[in-house]
Parts: C-alpha cells; sequence; structure tokens
C-alpha cells in the first residue's frame, strides 16, 4: 500500500512538471510569421503556375490571403486558382493555395480549414 501511494505521489508530481513546461511552452512559443521566402520557393520552383516573376507570384499569393480573410469559402477558392492557371488539376490548386496560407498568412490557416470542412473535389 505504501508503495502504491509513493508511486501515486511520484505520477503527480511528474504530472504537475510537465503541465509547468507546457505552460511555459505555450507563453513564450513564438507567433505565426510569414515566410514569403519559403512560398516563393515552393510556388516558383514547382512547375505549373509559371509566374511571370516573384512580385506576381507573392501578389496572387496575398491575394489568396486577402480572400481567405473576407471569407471566400475554400472550394470557391479552388475553383478560381484552377480558372487562372487554366488548369483542371485539384492536387496543383490545392498546393498553391496551402503555400500562401501556411507560407504568408498562417494566422488564416485555421480559416481556411473550417471553410474546408466537408470539401469534396468534383468527379473528374
Amino acid at each position: 500500500m505504501a508503495s502504491d501511494a509513493a508511486t501515486t505521489a511520484r505520477l503527480v508530481v511528474v504530472g504537475a512538471v510537465a503541465a509547468c513546461i507546457a505552460a511555459v511552452s505555450v507563453a513564450t512559443a513564438q507567433p505565426a510569421r510569414a515566410d514569403s521566402v519559403g512560398y516563393l520557393v515552393n510556388v516558383t520552383v514547382r512547375p505549373g503556375y509559371n509566374f511571370p516573376n516573384a512580385d506576381a507570384a507573392l501578389s496572387y499569393g496575398y491575394g489568396l490571403c486577402d480572400q481567405i480573410n473576407s471569407g471566400v469559402s475554400y472550394g470557391q477558392l479552388v475553383n478560381t486558382i484552377k480558372s487562372d492557371f487554366a488548369n483542371n488539376d485539384e492536387f496543383q490548386a490545392s498546393y498553391l493555395l496551402s503555400q500562401a496560407s501556411q507560407e504568408l498568412c498562417p494566422t488564416s490557416i485555421w480559416q481556411l480549414r473550417q471553410s474546408a470542412a466537408g470539401y469534396v473535389p468534383p468527379a473528374q
């Protein structure tokens, strides 16, 4: 019995220490920051988008961020990207959208995910 009480006490202490470490980690975590260089590398090296220059790629990405923030749905964004690049590839469109949100406007990721919930690509 005494051994069980000691084990329980140790587990409580270890749990409390882990909770404190987690709280400090959350409190000192760096806020999400935009990474335009990461975005440019990922969308200009990948074939299929053919942006004429870095400014055009960034403008397009920030435009996607503006649309996400204004409440445009994931499905609408994917369809716009497909239309803009004359490419019906669902993956190509979702890749560009995910790169823009992750690298240029990471604070909008949650909103984009909420909008994508239940999205089913159209049958090809």
